[in-house]
């Protein structure tokens, strides 16, 4: 299993974050421009029970995605877990954390691919970098959206 971690202060109130959150437009929002994503449907917001369904692409290779909502405590955390897609599990947590009158934003993510530990240790690392960067990416525009 592999985690991912990335964390930051928002100047703005929790509800500010969470509300931002619930946009419907938000996938299409925090996606960086480099990493093209069609949203298939969205049905539930960030309850628990909610599907987000999206197909992002691997150079040509079209990925499908399917997420379920697992986890949901207004203005403190929503989680998400693959149903289907690359990997072979993931795990995403995101958490709002109230630090005097800002928010601490923190995408906590745990995660295992296909392949088994040898693809693991080869492209871990390549991973790493590309969520490193695209989760840079999604705060900025959090709190360009929230400031």
């Amino acid at each position: 299993m592999l985690h991912f971690k990335h964390s930051s202060i928002i100047n703005a109130p929790v509800e500010v974050v969470w509300k931002f959150h619930e946009r419907p437009d938000i996938l299409q929002l925090l996606t960086p421009p480099w990493q093209p994503v069609q949203v298939l449907r969205r049905e539930g917001g960030l309850n628990e029970g909610a599907i987000t369904e999206f197909r992002l692409f691997v150079g040509l290779l079209p990925l499908t995605w399917l997420a379920r909502h697992t986890e949901y405590k207004e203005y403190s955390l929503f989680t998400d877990k693959q149903i289907s897609g690359p990997f072979e599990s993931w795990v995403h947590r995101h958490e709002f954390t109230a630090e005097n009158g800002k928010t601490r934003l923190t995408d906590n993510i745990s995660y295992s691919m296909p392949g088994g530990d040898g693809v693991e240790f080869l492209s871990g690392w390549l991973l790493q970098v590309q969520l490193e960067a695209m989760f840079r990416y999604r705060h900025y525009i959090t709190k360009r959206e929230c400031e």
